[in-house]
This record gives structure tokens, C-alpha cells and sequence, in this order.
């Protein structure tokens, strides 16, 4: 059985599980699942560090093979677990879908990273407000390039959900979550349309629920 180290308010915990949940593989049945991390503990114990070295979740097991890094993961799972082709198996649509998990965990995450811990990890007294309004509007300017692609597709690249799709709305997921929890120190959210409507065929057609958030709590 394979199992996954790390909880379930992680973002990159929740691209593993929703990748999981997109490829039939039930917690329980499938797949055990292992709280680790912040309040959870267990990520610098002997057991974790010699599974991991970085310290970090998720971490997963399959066997004897050991991955970390999200979207290794997700590549490896699909690679392995998808037999009825839930993704694109075209090599073009293959790439146009890795080319925007680099970007969302090279570019903005990096950025958007700043607001979200500032906002919910950080205690009140210690956030630098100047440098959370900037990081969020810098995310507006980023997701502007986002949503000018999804202009004449339905996904991030093409009109079938792909894997880049998984990363890329966790992190719209918090985008918006964050505007909503604390306008007034992010600032004004960017409009973007294109991005709405996919997050609402991705709210329809996906196993997005399994992960969806509705608050952010800086005890999770």
C-alpha cells in the first residue's frame, strides 16, 4: 500500500491527494495517509529524516521507491497508477501541462507564498504588511498570464484537465481565499474572468473537492 506523509491543509499534500483521488485511489483502501508537519509534529523525527532529508512533506512510499518533491510525485503517480487515462497522454499536451507546474512552483508560488505565510502562519505583531500587499498584488500581475491563456482553452493546456492543472488551482484556491479572509491587507484582487470559469469547471469536473478549502486557519 502506498503511503503519503503529510497533512492535509499543505498545499503541496493536497496536489498528491487530489492527483490521488483523480486516479480512483481511496485513503484507507488504496493508500495510507500520515499526519505530519507543523502542530502534527513527526517530520524531524529518525523515521521521517531518513525517508526524507529536507524535512518536509509530503513524502511518500510506494514499495521500496521513496519520492519527495510535489510534482515528482504527481508525474511518478500518473506514470504508474493511470490506467483508465484520466490525463493526456499526448506528448504536446504533456509538456504544455509541465511547463505550468515549473511556473507555479518557480514563479508564483514563490510570490503568492509571501501573503499566504504572512497572513496565516505568521503572528500579527511580526507581519510586515508592506511586503503582503506587494506579494499579493505581484500575484494579481502573474495570474493575469494565467488567465490570458485560458482565453480560447478550457485548461491549462488545452480543453482536457491535465496535471498542471492540479498546482496551478491550489494555489488560485488560496489567491482567492486569502482576498476574501483579508482585503484590506492585500489589497483589491485583479479580475480575471477566464480564470473563474476555470476554476468552476474544475470545481464541476474533477475530484477538487477532496481538497477544497473554505477558510484559512493559521492552527491547521
Amino acid at each position: 500500500m502506498i503511503r503519503l506523509w503529510g497533512r492535509k491543509s499543505s498545499i503541496n499534500v493536497q496536489k498528491v491527494l487530489w492527483c490521488l483521488a483523480e486516479l480512483g485511489l481511496e485513503e484507507g483502501k488504496d493508500f495510507e495517509r500520515i499526519d505530519a508537519g507543523l502542530h502534527f509534529g513527526k517530520n524531524r523525527t529518525p523515521e521521517f529524516l531518513a525517508l526524507n532529508p529536507n524535512g518536509l512533506v509530503p513524502t511518500l512510499e510506494d514499495g521500496d521507491l521513496v519520492l519527495w518533491e510535489s510534482n515528482t510525485i504527481l508525474r511518478y503517480l500518473i506514470r504508474q497508477y493511470d490506467q483508465s487515462k484520466r490525463f493526456p497522454a499526448d506528448i504536446q499536451k504533456q509538456y504544455q501541462s509541465e511547463k505550468w507546474m515549473d511556473w507555479q512552483l518557480g514563479t508564483m508560488w514563490p510570490t503568492l507564498r509571501i501573503a499566504f505565510l504572512g497572513l496565516t502562519r505568521t503572528p500579527e505583531i511580526e507581519r510586515n504588511y508592506e511586503a503582503i500587499r506587494k506579494a499579493y498584488q505581484g500575484t494579481n500581475g502573474l495570474l493575469a498570464l494565467l488567465d490570458q491563456q485560458l482565453t480560447n482553452q478550457q485548461y491549462c493546456s488545452g480543453d482536457s484537465f491535465n496535471l498542471g492543472d492540479i498546482p496551478l488551482a491550489l494555489c488560485v484556491s488560496r489567491w482567492l481565499l486569502l482576498n476574501q479572509t483579508f482585503p484590506d491587507q492585500t489589497g483589491p484582487r485583479t479580475s480575471l474572468p477566464n480564470i473563474e470559469s476555470w476554476m468552476k469547471r474544475i470545481e464541476a469536473e474533477t475530484q477538487y473537492s477532496v481538497v477544497a478549502e473554505k477558510e484559512l486557519n493559521i492552527m491547521k
